[in-house]
């Protein structure tokens, strides 16, 4: 019989604020080392903590995933081809698809959740480089 006491290693609990800062916000996704429940190649889960004013690097250009992002609290523009969209209450939503080129911009301090599937390498924007 299992012990309701000992953690179980398929098992993993957190706290999405500080889990997120120690992986750019990603709390799962195929970037999780193999072995730790949070790794998935099928599903990728980001807690995103954006201050006012923060913005996308660059465009995403050629997605190959589905994604969806919720807003949790502040206000949050999305950007697409001809179109924005701003989530400005808590559970504003918006879903997009395959090929859909996207840039965001937090209006004000935002947390957002962002669920995007199927977990695949990429897409990383680099910080633009510091011009002082």
């Amino acid at each position: 019989m299992n012990d309701p006491h000992t953690p179980h290693p398929a098992v993993y609990t957190g706290k999405a604020t500080p889990d997120a800062a120690a992986d750019r916000g990603w709390l799962l996704g195929h970037f999780k080392e193999p072995g730790d429940p949070r790794h998935s190649e099928d599903v990728e889960i980001k807690w995103g903590v954006h201050p006012k004013g923060d913005e996308r690097s660059q465009w995403v250009r050629g997605e190959s995933r589905t994604a969806l992002q919720v807003l949790i609290s502040g206000r949050f523009r999305l950007e697409f081809p001809g179109r924005s969209v701003v989530l400005a209450e808590q559970g504003d939503y918006v879903v997009w698809g395959r090929g859909v080129d996207h840039s965001w911009y937090a209006e004000e301090d935002t947390v957002v959740l962002t669920v995007r599937w199927p977990s695949v390498p990429g897409y990383r924007a680099d910080p633009a480089p510091n011009t002082l």
